[in-house]
């Protein structure tokens, strides 16, 4: 991103504060799909199957994966930014609080609710952090140093999702309709929100 780029996304903490009530907002969007029990994103089942298999919670291994992915960048030549270490901090511990403090609904109806809304608020958490401008998630990185590689963006996502969401179901993660709603929904939605997310003037 040039510097000339910069004064369009706003001052510093005009896009300190998108950042973090984006990664507030996308910590809520994992826990509101996990609680329904319908099945979440790739990357959330695989953070589900570890909590199954291995312990600790849902919000400490997207932080423990978070950083492990962000090893991957080295050699990808991949440079992160506040946004990235405050992703890879922060998602986590919001994920984990809000599904302390929601309790799972139980009736079928209740749960379709807490899904699509999950789906809703990471698309729109989504346009909040990347609009920014202070670096990609971990998980965007990876995509994209591997596109620098020579995979397009399609193939590096793909082949990374497919990767997370086997190993994660192999683990016990849950996948089911819901992560099949994320799959069809995620681009569309976000799409809506990144310019309506943008900062103005």
């Amino acid at each position: 991103m040039s510097e000339a780029s910069l004064p369009s996304l706003g001052s510093l903490p005009n896009r300190l504060l998108r950042l973090y009530a984006g990664l507030a907002l996308y910590g809520t969007g994992i826990a509101l799909q996990i609680e329904s029990r319908l099945g979440g994103s790739p990357w959330d089942v695989f953070h589900q199957g570890l909590a199954v298999h291995m312990g600790l919670s849902v919000g400490t291994w997207i932080i423990i994966v978070g950083a492990l992915v962000m090893l991957l960048w080295i050699p990808l030549r991949q440079r992160p930014g506040v946004g990235t270490i405050s992703n890879v901090i922060l998602v986590g511990v919001f994920a984990d609080a809000v599904m302390w403090l929601v309790p799972a609904p139980g009736p079928l109806a209740a749960r379709w609710a807490c899904l699509l809304a999950g789906v809703v608020v990471t698309a729109a958490a989504t346009g909040l952090y990347i609009g920014a401008g202070l670096g990609p998630g971990p998980r965007d990185g990876l995509m994209t140093g591997l596109n620098r590689l020579g995979l397009s963006i399609r193939a590096a996502r793909t082949l990374i999702e497919i990767t997370v969401l086997a190993v994660g179901w192999l683990l016990g993660g849950v996948v089911g309709v819901g992560t099949v709603v994320f799959a069809l929904a995620i681009g569309p939605l976000t799409q809506f929100f990144m310019p309506r997310m943008r900062p103005r003037g």
